[in-house]
């Protein structure tokens, strides 16, 4: 018996290259305030990756802009930073291995979808690549990481130790442990970016191997 029973994924920079294109859309939202200011707010995303935007949105007004963000303020930041990406993280490369991982998986296990941006968009962009074949379950904010974690665990009639979580952020990882799931992250080997111990691919090329020797380490709990 395979060690895991169901499989989340974030989705920027874990299934698509999408990272830059937000990244680059949270420069623009604040270029206006000056490059200081969308130098710090662009730090912050790629620090807190797999967060809600609007959670970003109104730290990066209270931290860097010294005010609380107002909903008007909020919905319209949130309308133009979807202008600004969906179109692209639709024409994104996929990241190495992903895809051909999900066209040999996604008939052995239930794969889910767990991801910072908003569902509804979320839905789209799955939509529109084609890709929604694939998963048992997407879902996006406002929803938090191990609640939705912990949901799919539910869906697939699995204890939360028999789903592995794949993510790019410290946001993943601590879902995972909020959730009772076992985490893989998606980066640099040589940039270590979640602590000690915690099994690490630079991309997904990797990934069937992994789940077939089933000897990740088990997290402390």
């Amino acid at each position: 018996m395979l060690r895991y029973g169901a499989l989340v994924f974030d989705f920027d920079g874990v299934l698509v290259e999408s990272v830059d294109v937000k990244t680059r859309a949270f420069a623009a939202l604040y270029e206006e305030h000056g490059q200081g200011v969308a130098a710090a707010v662009v730090a912050h995303h790629l620090a807190h990756g797999g967060l809600s935007r609007f959670e970003k949105f109104r730290h990066c007004h209270r931290a860097f802009l010294g005010r609380e963000l107002s909903g008007g303020e909020e919905r319209a930041l949130g309308g133009r930073f979807a202008a600004l990406v969906e179109d692209a993280v639709v024409a994104a490369n996929w990241i190495p291995g992903a895809r051909e991982f999900l066209e040999t998986w996604s008939a052995r296990l239930p794969i889910y979808v767990a991801s910072g941006t908003p569902e509804d968009e979320l839905l789209r962009i799955v939509e529109r690549r084609s890709m929604a074949r694939y998963f048992a379950g997407v879902r996006g904010a406002p929803a938090k990481k191990d609640e939705l974690i912990a949901g799919f665990a539910r869906a697939a009639g699995l204890a939360p130790g028999r789903v592995l979580m794949v993510g790019d952020s410290t946001t993943d990882y601590e879902g995972a442990v909020q959730a009772g799931a076992d985490f893989l992250g998606i980066a640099s080997p040589l940039v270590p970016v979640f602590g000690p111990g915690v099994p690490v691919l630079p991309d997904l090329t990797g990934l069937c191997d992994f789940v077939l020797a089933g000897n990740i380490q088990r997290m402390a709990r």
